[in-house]
């Protein structure tokens, strides 16, 4: 079994938690309330500020050209691609790039992202792929998966183009890189470090489901 499969299984609960959530269910459907997407939009952008850090740490840790490469070119669709679908969203709403970067981020996203800037400042670049990767890989099931449940969702007026882009062939083949990329790095490791790469895993798979509850719910510092 592919180490990548392992970690499917072991998070396949917390996954299809995260896919019945209401607010993923609402992109589909199209029902998601405006200020729910808004709120989304605000703190994943300044997620993603965080987000693209972590694939230039990947070009860091690389350990040939090819790879360093890839990495860069995840840092490049981020910057340009996801952030710029988020950028076009807010100028719907009457937002500003600026008050898009002037977000301050919640709890939830700080812990999130402060997380995995650790992983990848202080671990290998597998422990970095490991926590990384449930962000890229959920987002790219979650794509197909409301494709499935909801065919003509990506002509949704509001959601069609967020589902259009993490549904596409383009994004899938980044993340499938990605995963494969774990797979071979993994073969012939030790049980207690593919343990320490599973923990990683697991623990951003559940930031995942919190940060959607977060933008949907609300939540924010208490004071």
């Amino acid at each position: 079994m592919k180490f990548s499969e392992t970690l499917l299984e072991r998070v396949k609960d917390i996954w299809e938690k995260t896919h019945q959530h209401p607010f993923v269910v609402g992109l589909g459907s199209g029902q998601l309330p405006v200020e729910s997407f808004i709120r989304y939009m605000k703190q994943d952008y300044v997620f993603l500020i965080d987000y693209a850090k972590l694939f230039a740490f990947g070009s860091v840790k690389a350990r040939d050209l090819g790879t360093m490469a890839a990495f860069a070119k995840l840092l490049h669709e981020t910057l340009h691609g996801e952030m710029e679908l988020h950028r076009q969203y807010a100028l719907e709403f009457g937002i500003t790039s600026q008050q898009l970067e002037e977000t301050k981020p919640t709890p939830i996203n700080l812990a999130y992202t402060r997380y995995m800037l650790s992983v990848a400042q202080n671990g290998s670049l597998e422990e970095l792929i490991s926590a990384l990767l449930p962000c890229m890989w959920s987002y790219w099931e979650i794509g197909k998966l409301l494709l499935k449940y909801y065919p003509n969702a990506t002509e949704h007026s509001r959601y069609g183009e967020w589902i259009k882009m993490y549904s596409s062939n383009e994004f899938g083949e980044l993340a499938t890189w990605l995963i494969n990329l774990l797979d071979q790095l993994t073969v012939g490791k030790p049980d207690w470090e593919l343990r320490v790469l599973e923990e990683h895993f697991l623990t951003t798979s559940k930031f995942e489901y919190m940060f959607w509850d977060m933008v949907y719910q609300g939540g924010d510092w208490p004071v």
